[in-house]
C-alpha cells in the first residue's frame, strides 16, 4: 500500500530544462508542481471532505442532544437504524477517507515533492558556468539547495493539511450556524473579519522577516564553510580568532533577524488569545441568549458551543500554519536567488557536437577582460596546427590562464573567436568540446571519493586494467597501493578527502595525470603540470608526458622554462598580448623578454615581478 502511494509521482522523470526559469514564486511553483497536478487535486478535494465530515459530526452531536428529550426506547425505536448508519460511517468511512488523505499527503506528496525540488535545483545549478560559481560562496549555494526543497514541501503541506481544510471548515461552520439560527452568524462574521486583519498583518511581515532570516542563515553557512574549506590557510596564518570574529558577525546578524521574526509571532499569539475570547463569548453567549428566549434548542446551543471550542483550538493552529506557509515561502524566495537564476553560458538551440578531425586550434582577435575593461586578453591571434605543441610563458597576470579558460569555454570571450577544426566553439555543445580536451592543472582538486572514482572521471567506461595502467604511467600506482583511510578502505578504494586533502600536492597531481591519461583526449592543456612533483618523480613523469603528447595538439603553460624548451613553438605573453613567438633557440637569439626570463631563472623557475591581476 505504501509503495503504491510513494510511486504515484516519479521525482526523477524527464522534463524540459529551462535556461531562464521563472523567477517569481507562483510561476516557479506551478512549473515544478506540474507532475503533481492530479495528486494535488485529489488531496485538495479530500481535505474538503475531511473538514465536512468534522462539521457533520458536530451537527449530529447537537441533533443527538435534541433527540434525547424522548424516552430511550422511543428514541431507539425511531432512530436506531440512523444511529447504526452514523456509527458505521464514523468507524469505516471516516477513517478510510482520512487514510487516503494522509497517504497522499505524507507518502505521495511530501517525500517526492522535496526530492523533485532538490533534484531539479541541483541539475539547474550544475549547468551554471564556472564564472557563476566563482561569484558566490559554495556554502551558500549548497545551503540554498538543501533548505529550499523542505521549505517548498512545507508550503505544499500547509496548503493541503491546514489552509484548504480550514477554509472548508470555516465555510461549513457558517452554514451550520445559519441552519440553526442565522443570528449566530453575526459574532462569527465579526470575529472572522478581525481574524483576517490579524492574519494579513502577520503574514505581510512574516514573509519579509523570513526571507531576511533565511538570507542571514545562508550567509552564516557561506562564511563557516569558507573557513572550513580553507582550514590550512587559517591555521598557517594563525587566524583562528579572526575567523571566529568573521563568523560571529554573520551569526549575530542571523540572531537579530530571527529575533525580529519571533517578535511578530509573539504579537500574533497575544492578539489571537484575545480574539478567541471574543469568539467564545460572542457565539456561545448569543446561543445561550437565544435558548433563554425560546429561539434555540439545547442541541443548537450544544452544537454552537462545540463548534466554537473547536474553532478556538483550530485558530492558533491555522495562524501558525499560515505563518509557516509564508515563512517557508520566504525561504523558497531566498532559494530562488540561486535556483532560478538564468543559465549564464548556454548552448545554442541548434548546437551540434564538436566534429573533431585534426585538432587545429585557432584564436582570432581574442579579447576578454572579465567585464573590467582591463587585464585578461587583448586582441590575441594564435593558430595551433594539428599535432603541434606550443608553450605559453609570461608573468603572472599576463593572460595565460584566461586563454585556457576561454578555450574550455568556461567563459565566452568579450571579443574575437576560438575555432577548433573550423568550428566556432560557441556553436558546439559544451560537453562535446570539453570531452575533446584533457587538462592537468597546477592545483588539481580531487573529488571527495575513492582513488578509483577520481581516475575514472577521465573515462567512466574504462576497465579496471585501464585504470591501473593509467596510474602506473602517471607514477601513481605504487603510492596508491599503500593508501588507507579511516573507513578501513585501502588502495584504489581509499577515499581522498575533500578536494583531495589527504594526499600530498605531488600525489594529487599524479592522480590528475592518470585521469587525463585515461581520458586520452586529442587536445591537451598543461598548466604547470609537474610543478608539484619532486625532481626524481618529475624526470619519470616527463617521459610519460612526452608519450601523452604524441599525435596530440598541445598547449602547455609553464614557469619552469625547462619543461617547455622542447616545444615546437613558444609564445611569450605580456599584458594580455603575444609579444614574442618562436622556438627556444630563436627566442634566445632575439635577446628579448624570453631570453631575459631564461637568464634570470633560479633552479628552473621563472621569477614573477608583477602581482596576479
Amino acid at each position: 500500500m505504501f509503495r503504491f502511494f510513494e510511486n504515484l509521482v516519479d521525482p526523477y522523470a524527464d522534463y524540459a530544462e529551462q535556461d531562464t526559469p521563472p523567477t517569481r514564486l507562483w510561476p516557479f511553483f506551478r512549473n515544478y508542481s506540474a507532475p503533481f497536478k492530479t495528486v494535488f487535486w485529489v488531496t485538495g478535494v479530500l481535505s474538503v471532505v475531511v473538514a465536512a465530515v468534522e462539521i457533520g459530526l458536530i451537527y449530529y452531536m447537537g441533533r443527538l442532544v435534541d433527540l434525547m428529550d424522548g424516552s430511550p426506547a422511543e428514541v431507539w425505536r425511531n432512530y436506531g437504524a440512523e444511529f447504526i448508519v452514523v456509527a458505521l460511517l464514523i468507524l469505516i468511512a471516516r477513517p478510510a477517507v482520512q487514510a487516503v488523505h494522509v497517504l497522499l499527503l505524507n507518502n505521495a506528496v511530501l517525500p517526492n515533492y522535496g526530492t523533485l525540488f532538490r533534484w531539479r535545483g541541483h541539475r539547474q545549478v550544475l549547468r551554471q558556468s564556472v564564472g557563476w560559481f566563482e561569484d558566490d560562496f559554495a556554502g551558500r549555494i549548497a545551503n540554498r539547495i538543501m533548505q529550499t526543497p523542505p521549505a517548498a514541501g512545507e508550503v505544499v503541506f500547509q496548503v493541503f493539511d491546514a489552509i484548504s481544510y480550514a477554509l472548508a471548515y470555516l465555510i461549513g461552520a457558517a452554514i451550520l450556524l445559519t441552519t440553526s439560527d442565522w443570528q449566530l452568524l453575526i459574532p462569527l462574521v465579526a470575529w472572522f473579519a478581525l481574524y483576517a486583519v490579524l492574519t494579513q498583518w502577520t503574514i505581510k511581515r512574516v514573509a519579509v522577516a523570513s526571507q531576511a532570516a533565511s538570507d542571514a542563515r545562508s550567509e552564516v553557512t557561506g562564511r563557516v564553510v569558507d573557513s572550513y574549506s580553507n582550514i590550512h590557510s587559517v591555521k598557517m596564518f594563525a587566524h583562528h580568532d579572526r575567523e571566529i570574529e568573521y563568523a560571529k558577525g554573520a551569526i549575530e546578524n542571523a540572531r537579530v533577524t530571527f529575533q525580529k521574526e519571533m517578535r511578530i509571532f509573539t504579537i500574533m499569539d497575544i492578539c489571537l488569545v484575545s480574539l478567541n475570547g471574543l469568539l467564545i463569548v460572542g457565539v456561545v453567549g448569543w446561543a445561550f441568549y437565544l435558548w433563554s428566549t425560546g429561539n434555540a434548542t439545547v442541541g443548537v446551543v450544544t452544537a454552537a458551543t462545540a463548534l466554537t471550542l473547536r474553532l478556538n483550538s483550530m485558530t492558533a493552529w491555522i495562524m501558525w500554519a499560515l505563518s509557516t506557509f509564508f515563512q517557508q515561502l520566504g525561504v523558497v524566495a531566498e532559494g530562488l536567488e540561486t535556483i532560478a537564476q538564468p543559465i549564464t553560458l548556454v548552448d545554442d538551440s541548434d548546437a551540434k557536437p564538436l566534429a573533431l578531425t585534426d585538432g587545429r586550434v585557432e584564436m582570432r582577435g581574442l579579447t576578454h577582460h572579465y567585464g573590467r575593461g582591463s587585464g585578461g586578453l587583448d586582441q590575441v591571434d594564435i593558430t595551433v596546427q594539428p599535432g603541434e605543441k606550443i608553450g605559453l610563458i609570461g608573468r603572472s597576470g599576463a593572460g595565460k590562464s584566461t586563454l585556457v579558460k576561454l578555450l574550455l569555454r568556461f567563459y565566452d570571450p568579450e571579443g574575437g573567436r576560438i575555432l577548433i577544426d573550423g568550428q566556432d566553439i560557441t556553436t558546439v555543445r559544451q560537453d562535446s568540446l570539453r570531452q575533446a580536451i584533457g587538462m592537468v592543472q597546477q592545483d588539481n582538486a580531487l573529488l571527495h571519493r575513492s582513488i578509483r572514482e577520481n581516475i575514472l572521471y577521465g573515462r567512466p567506461t574504462a576497465t579496471e586494467a585501464e585504470v591501473i595502467a593509467a596510474a602506473k604511467q602517471a607514477q601513481a600506482h605504487d603510492f596508491i597501493q599503500e593508501l588507507n583511510d579511516q573507513g578501513g578502505r585501502s588502495g584504489y578504494d581509499a577515499q581522498v578527502g575533500e578536494r583531495g586533502v589527504k594526499l600530498s600536492g605531488g600525489q594529487r597531481q599524479r592522480i590528475a595525470l592518470a585521469r587525463v591519461i585515461l581520458k586520452n583526449a586529442p587536445i591537451l592543456l598543461l598548466d604547470e603540470a609537474t610543478s608539484a612533483l619532486d625532481s626524481e618523480v618529475e624526470a619519470a613523469i616527463q617521459q610519460t608526458l612526452y608519450g601523452m603528447m604524441e599525435g596530440k595538439t598541445v598547449i602547455a603553460i609553464a614557469h619552469r622554462l625547462s619543461t617547455i624548451a622542447e616545444m615546437d613553438r613558444i609564445l611569450v605573453m605580456d599584458g594580455g598580448r603575444i609579444v614574442e613567438e618562436g622556438t627556444h633557440e630563436v627566442l634566445l637569439g632575439q635577446g628579448g623578454l624570453y631570453a631575459d626570463f631564461w637568464n634570470r631563472q633560479s633552479g628552473g623557475f621563472l621569477r614573477t615581478e608583477e602581482p596576479t591581476s
